[in-house]
């Protein structure tokens, strides 16, 4: 679920709260119809993987329900896309469409199966769209891991074999910026999807003021998807 994922996939193929957050940025219905008017009929061999890029700047700017739109046409255009559209899994996420949510990311597994942040996803969809349940948690291939390493704490927490402490102090004794945030916002994750409010809140806020987050992660998509979570739940 990170940039080169997404273009390794390019290549090679050519949401129980609400959003209530009213003063978050979004762009004008003008923009808006301009967005989607794209005629799907173009000859441009791209514009598949430019709709996809269109969602992921309407998710930036807090357009869940628009970034969704653009990812559906993204795939009615070119259907390979789908087992690669974890993007439209997060913005299924945050429109409270858990169960699609958590289909998107079951087949993207399917594609990536070494992926841990579409395993984790998935179940803190389930998580939430069955609170009172276990999740039917999906593991790795036996022997397999992440390759980031901070991403075996978050892995192991959300299948119930670690503790938050585990992964905020190896996010906070990391030498890596990311793992620092990369830490701070699966603690979040986590938090929410089990009801802790209070404790989420501030798992996210710490997370979107890390460094690499301000800095030169700003960039990155995950980065991005904190900084809108912490908008839609107000958490500003």
């Amino acid at each position: 679920m990170s940039t080169i994922l997404i273009i390794v996939c390019f290549l090679a193929i050519g949401d129980a709260f609400t959003p209530c957050h009213t003063s978050f940025h979004v762009r004008s219905k003008t923009s808006t119809r301009l967005f989607l008017a794209e005629k799907t009929t173009s000859n441009d061999p791209y514009l598949a993987q430019k709709l996809v890029f269109r969602g992921m700047d309407a998710f930036r700017n807090g357009q869940v329900d628009l970034s969704i739109q653009l990812f559906d046409q993204a795939e009615a255009l070119k259907p390979s896309l789908t087992p690669y559209l974890w993007q439209r899994g997060l913005s299924y996420y945050y429109a409270d469409r858990f169960a699609e949510a958590s289909q998107q990311f079951r087949t993207d597994v399917q594609v990536n199966p070494l992926d841990v942040e579409e395993i984790v996803w998935d179940i803190g969809s389930q998580m939430r769209l069955r609170p009172n349940e276990p999740p039917n948690a999906m593991a790795l291939p036996p022997g397999k891991r992440d390759r980031r390493k901070i991403m075996a704490k978050v892995y192991s927490l959300f299948r119930g074999e670690g503790t938050e402490h585990d992964l905020a102090l190896a996010g906070h004794q990391s030498e890596r910026l990311s793992d620092d945030f990369y830490a701070l916002f699966y603690l979040g994750l986590y938090c929410e999807a089990r009801g802790e409010i209070t404790k989420a809140s501030e798992y996210m806020k710490q997370a979107v003021r890390t460094e690499y987050a301000t800095s030169f992660g700003e960039k990155d998509y995950m980065t991005a998807v904190a900084r809108v979570h912490c908008q839609l739940r107000g958490w500003v």
